[in-house]
């Protein structure tokens, strides 16, 4: 027998398959302390709570905080004159375009107006000349009761006179009756005394009777001139001239909200964002805006927050906001400042075509810090991440 035959580590397929032994045996080991090191984790982990979400992100567009409004024409026409462009900065009530009617309505308007201005003079001589007929008859009544009063006075100053001679000479003929009875006057002058009496009493009867229908002459004349008064105030044609003066009012007021439908004005202030309609065009109440406009001093970006996600979100949460188009390239903060109350379908879209684009959402409008930023760019889609964390 040889020498390697009886000393086998000296020969080189020994330490071959030492070596080969060692390196199973230290896969083998390190296998099984990985195994036990994987194990630890999970169970490490498996006894963690759950991580807690700290974001809500979604799709937002960015517009005015007051809403883009689609200003339309009142009627239906073709637009004559645009008084403002694109980006303008407009007032309430500013004038944004006439249609071609406006010419024939403010025609209209005028001639209303010059109808009411007419009834209205008319109205001021009617008045003036039944005033003054009014005032003729009120004089005559006062023409006739003057003299008629101081006719009556008299004949009251007659009456009293009478009244004392009477009253004397019946005196006198009592008297003389006395002096009669005792032979001291004559029964003559007894007489003409008597006579004196009776012609008094006379007297005394006719200027009453006088009196009495001078009295009577001056009720009569006096119901007479009244009723010329009366009827001076109801031949009057003022009231006719009244009803046309209130027709030609009514008929400018029509005239005025027909021009007012001819004119396009602006219902609140702002910036007006697009003119989709031009001099010559046609344009109805249904056949689409003339422009939109919008406030664009405040901007907010509207997000379309998942319903699973909108029990998180909440008031005054903070928010970040960015592009991922690069519209703007630092990322804007925000608040959130209103809730929306329902859930409909989203409108933003996602640019990756593995997207849900039929995902129930609810609109979450975030005020923008930085809306100068954004001023220009309203219908923008960002991204956004509210902190629900805080």
């Amino acid at each position: 027998m040889s020498i390697n035959s009886d000393q086998p580590w000296r020969r080189p397929s020994f330490w071959l398959l030492i070596g080969a032994l060692l390196v199973v045996g230290a896969g083998s080991t390190l296998a099984v302390r990985n195994v036990l090191q994987t194990r630890q984790v999970a169970r490490e982990q498996a006894d963690l709570p759950p991580p807690r979400q700290v974001k809500v992100v979604a799709l937002g567009r960015v517009e005015p905080a007051s809403r883009v409004v689609n200003v339309a024409a009142s009627e239906a026409g073709r637009i004559d004159r645009l008084e403002v462009q694109k980006g303008d900065r407009i007032e309430v009530g500013q004038i944004l375009a006439y249609l071609d009617s406006y010419d024939v309505r403010r025609a209209e308007r005028d001639l209303a107006a010059s109808q009411l201005a007419e009834a209205r003079a008319q109205l001021a001589a009617e008045t003036t000349l039944g005033n003054s007929q009014v005032q003729e008859a009120s004089t005559r009544v006062s023409q006739i009761d003057g003299p008629q009063q101081a006719a009556i006075a008299a004949q009251d100053s007659a009456i009293a006179s009478l009244q004392a001679e009477l009253d004397v000479a019946e005196i006198d003929l009592a008297r003389f009756q006395a002096l009669n009875a005792s032979g001291a006057i004559s029964r003559q002058e007894l007489d003409r005394q008597r006579a004196t009496v009776n012609s008094l009493r006379a007297d005394l009867g006719n200027a009453q009777a006088t009196k009495q229908q001078l009295e009577q002459a001056r009720l009569s004349d006096i119901r007479n001139a009244e009723a010329q008064v009366v009827s001076a105030q109801a031949t009057s044609r003022r009231a006719q001239v009244a009803s046309r003066v209130d027709s030609a009012a009514q008929s400018l007021a029509l005239a005025e909200a027909q021009l007012a439908r001819t004119v396009v004005r602006s219902p609140k202030a702002g910036q007006v964002l697009d003119i989709f309609a031009y001099p010559g065009e046609a344009v109805s109440p249904s056949g689409g805006p003339i422009l939109a406009l919008g406030d664009t001093r405040q901007m907010v970006v509207v997000a379309e927050v998942y319903e699973t996600d909108i029990g998180l979100v909440q008031l005054s949460q903070p928010v970040a906001i960015t592009s991922r188009n690069g519209a703007f390239s630092d990322t804007l903060t925000g608040t959130v400042a209103e809730i929306g109350l329902q859930i409909a379908k989203n409108d933003v879209l996602d640019d990756d075509p593995a997207a849900n684009a039929d995902a129930r959402v609810v609109e979450v409008r975030v005020a923008v810090d930085q809306s100068e930023v954004v001023a220009a760019l309203t219908n923008l889609q960002v991204d956004v991440a509210i902190d629900i964390g805080q």
